[in-house]
């Protein structure tokens, strides 16, 4: 398999083990204490504690400073990637307030968590912290406040090796954050997200931001958010000839737009088979297709030269 190929493969991987989010990590290992990291526990073949480092206030002297270790299978460990391994994600990052609970509460009862964790979070900002745990050079387009969160958010991003330089940091409002109540009982977990305000426009991304920001990247990772400033970024690298990938979690504003220009995409389907095909035979650029399933991992639809 050529190097880019091994790239854009591993681009995939990366992105789908982001997608078996933290929340799972807390269902596949026993938790510790307030503040403590969550033990090691394997998500599609990557080991993870969280996906980003917790900047939360020192609740314990252990809640700072910790470090992730990512394993590489030794299959994946031994491919060649090409010298130039810049990708470019545009798209959701996130804090995320995570407390497990007992069982979910009823209305207007009052429970104790049984663990508590603050991390990063968004699919762009834990997909391309994977990608850099893995040896490629991932770039963020995003946009957060100056708050406390922001600035810690800025602070993990680049040192888990991200570059943030082409990140917007608004003067006031709120950066982007998320209340995640974990049920342990019934093993699922329930989101309430506030958005970053203000929110991020076109003109917050300057031409020069743009060009350089594309400048050298081997592929451009979309999660569906900011659907205003992707697509003036899927345009730009359409025009470049960059391979797009599409991470169509669900249906989102100006998604149908975006994938016109998808080289790569995944997405979540009621019926997968009809699904797949649908989005080859509706999106001619398309060259494969991925759904994922959870814990049972993912299945892939991909276009050949004699067809699907």
């Amino acid at each position: 398999m050529p190097p880019t190929r091994h790239l854009i493969v591993e681009v995939l991987l990366v992105v789908i083990r982001a997608r078996a989010s933290a929340v799972e990590c807390f269902f596949s290992s026993k938790m510790v204490t307030l503040g403590q990291m969550l033990p090691s526990g394997n998500v599609a073949g990557l080991n993870c504690g969280t996906l980003l480092p917790s900047f939360a206030p020192p609740l314990t002297t252990s809640t700072r400073n910790f470090s992730v270790k990512m394993s590489i299978p030794a299959t994946q460990a031994s491919i060649v990637l090409p010298e130039n391994r810049i990708i470019l994600g545009c798209g959701a990052v996130s804090v995320d307030f995570l407390a497990a609970v007992a069982s979910y509460p009823n209305p207007d009862d009052k429970i104790r968590s049984t663990s508590f964790e603050v991390q990063g979070g968004g699919n762009t900002g834990n997909a391309l912290t994977c990608a850099a745990r893995l040896g490629l050079t991932p770039r963020i387009i995003s946009k957060v406040a100056d708050d406390s969160q922001g600035k810690g958010l800025l602070e993990e991003l680049e040192a888990d090796g991200v570059d943030s330089s082409f990140m917007v940091v608004s003067e006031g409002g709120n950066s982007p954050f998320t209340y995640i109540i974990v049920d342990n009982q019934t093993k699922t977990r329930t989101c309430i997200h506030t958005p970053g305000y203000p929110p991020m426009i076109p003109t917050d991304l300057s031409q020069s931001n743009l060009l350089s920001a594309l400048d050298g990247a081997k592929l451009v990772y979309f999660d569906g958010r900011l659907h205003e400033t992707a697509a003036i970024v899927a345009e730009e690298a359409n025009r470049r000839g960059i391979p797009i990938l599409i991470d169509a979690e669900r249906k989102r504003e100006g998604l149908d737009y975006l994938l016109n220009f998808a080289s790569y995409e995944w997405t979540e389907a009621s019926s997968i088979p009809s699904a797949l095909v649908s989005m080859l035979l509706r999106l001619p650029k398309v060259k494969f297709v991925i759904v994922t399933l959870g814990k049972d991992g993912c299945i892939m639809l991909q276009r050949t030269e004699m067809g699907i």
